[in-house]
């Protein structure tokens, strides 16, 4: 395993690479709840429903499918509790804990930015 890794840090790692995994990273993390959905797992471990009720306008299925490419990827953990009701709770695993500060400073900056890009502070 040590080995393959070390390989694949030889390997020209880069956005601009055509066939390089990091455009897949990039694909993910463009997707539309990706961002939403890393921002608030940072904030606490989420049962499906309460997630949808924080993401406001996220549809259950569309949460569901972010939540399952990114527990692909390594990036969320899934633990099912056999109750009843039986119940699933996420949250970050240690890859997306090293993601998400950048995530909610994007989100940070956004928020800060948002009425400016839009051009809202000019239609008021």
């Amino acid at each position: 395993m040590e080995k393959e890794r070390k390989n694949f840090r030889q390997i020209d790692c880069s956005v601009f690479l055509a066939d390089c995994p990091a455009r897949d990273v990039l694909a993910l993390l463009a997707e539309k709840w990706t961002l939403l959905v890393l921002h608030a797992l940072s904030e606490k471990t989420y049962r499906t429903a309460e997630l949808r009720r924080r993401i406001g306008g996220v549809s259950e299925k569309m949460l569901i499918q972010a939540l399952r490419r990114l527990e692909q990827h390594g990036l969320v953990s899934r633990m099912s509790y056999q109750t009843v009701p039986p119940h699933v709770e996420y949250s970050l695993t240690p890859l997306g804990v090293s993601l998400s500060s950048i995530v909610c400073a994007l989100d940070t900056w956004v928020e800060t930015h948002a009425l400016e890009i839009s051009g809202w502070e000019n239609k008021r």
